[in-house]
Parts: structure tokens; C-alpha cells; sequence
């Protein structure tokens, strides 16, 4: 049995009880020192990503994006360019203008014509450029699981009023709408999903999450 059919979400695995604070403290200081083992041993591999894309793109490898976390502080995503559209157009102007006027049940991946290179379109496909996102990890901004990481544009307009409920954890790099559909959802769906992890944190909850993530990373499906 699931709790959202459409989404594959076993309701099994978040019957148990919500995270205490113990259990909170000890995720997080786990999540800290895993993020430091993967940065180690992914640092040859984000060398020579960032040395590729220098060539590339003639422009810096990383790109910072405003989001909103915890408890609605705001932070600098950082992540690997892999946007380097021909004309110089305001990226963030059009990020806002194309969110404010995407409806609720729009899908996130539609073919972005500022993805214009190969190696860029493989990054993205297989998470390499998500990458960067494990030093906020061990900064403490980000979990490795939690809700999807959104902007301030995206959350006021498309979440409203479940906003603050969403905002009371740590933005994850990979959780439920990564292993759902990742870039297929709707902003509509994103939401049910975000609120569902929200409302049903568990351990077996993210160890579903964790063993998910690694068959959607590695078959790089529904990324844009």
C-alpha cells in the first residue's frame, strides 16, 4: 500500500515514529562525516569537472543560486555550471519570470535551451553537478536528505501556506523528489512530497530514500 499511488510512496516505510532530537542530532552529525568521506574521495573527479567546464564554458565552473533553508534563512547554492547560454540575458531575471508563470502542474523538466553542451547535459544527468552541494553539508546549511531546495520565488508561489512547515528541516540533497520522478514532477507533486517527509521523518523513511537514490543517480533517469 502507498500513500501516493501515482508517486510510489510505501507508507510502510514511515509508519514508524518522527525523528526525536536524538534521533535528529545523530543524523546529522552521520550525514556531516559522510559528506566529508564522499568530498575526499570525489575530489579528483570534481577537479577535473570544474577544469572541463572552465575550457568549456570560458567562465567559472561553479554557479552560486539563492535558496531558502532551514527555518527560511537564506543561503548560496553552489554547483557546478552547466548553463552557458549564447546571450547574456539576466539568468536570475528569467529563472523568476519563468517560475512566477509556470502553473502547479507543469513538470520541472522541459528541455532548457541554456543546456547547450553534451559533457553539461551528462553532468546533470548523473547528479555530478550536485556535487558542490556536499560542503553545505558539512557547513550545516543542508542534509544529505531532507525536502528539495527551493528558491524563494519557487516557495512563495508555489507552496504558500505550507511554506513554514516545509522550511522546519534542512533542504537535502537527494529525498523524495529525487527518487519519485526527480525533473517529471509537477511543482503540485513536489509539494505533496516535501510535506509527506515533513509530516512522517523517519529512519525508514530516509534509508528507503538512500537505497532509491542510488539506482536514480546511476541510471540518470528523469534528469534534465
Amino acid at each position: 500500500m502507498t500513500a501516493y499511488p501515482e508517486l510510489g510512496v510505501p507508507l510502510d516505510a514511515a509508519n514508524g515514529r518522527g525523528a526525536t532530537r536524538v534521533l535528529v542530532r545523530l543524523t546529522d552529525a552521520a550525514e556531516r562525516i559522510f559528506a566529508a568521506v564522499l568530498l575526499l574521495f570525489a575530489s579528483p573527479l570534481c577537479l577535473a569537472v570544474a577544469i572541463i567546464i572552465l575550457v568549456l564554458s570560458r567562465r567559472s565552473p561553479f554557479v552560486a543560486h539563492l535558496r531558502r533553508g532551514q527555518f527560511g534563512h537564506e543561503f548560496w547554492m553552489w554547483k557546478f555550471r552547466t548553463m552557458w547560454p549564447r546571450q547574456q540575458t539576466s539568468t536570475r531575471v528569467r529563472l523568476v519570470e519563468r517560475v512566477r508563470s509556470a502553473p502547479l502542474d507543469e513538470r520541472k523538466g522541459i528541455p532548457d535551451p541554456r543546456i547547450s553542451s553534451r559533457f553539461a547535459r551528462l553532468c546533470r544527468k548523473f547528479s555530478v553537478d550536485e556535487l558542490p552541494q556536499l560542503w553545505h553539508v558539512l557547513s550545516g546549511r543542508m542534509a544529505l536528505i531532507g525536502p528539495r531546495p527551493l528558491t524563494p520565488v519557487e516557495l512563495d508561489v508555489h507552496y504558500g501556506k505550507d511554506m513554514a512547515e516545509v522550511l522546519t528541516l534542512k533542504p537535502g540533497i537527494t529525498g523524495l523528489w529525487q527518487v519519485c520522478g526527480r525533473n517529471s514532477l509537477t511543482y503540485r507533486q513536489r509539494r505533496r512530497l516535501d510535506l509527506f517527509f515533513v509530516r512522517h521523518n523517519s529512519s525508514g523513511l530516509r534509508w528507503l530514500i538512500v537505497r532509491r537514490s542510488l539506482a536514480v543517480v546511476l541510471s540518470g533517469r528523469n534528469a534534465s
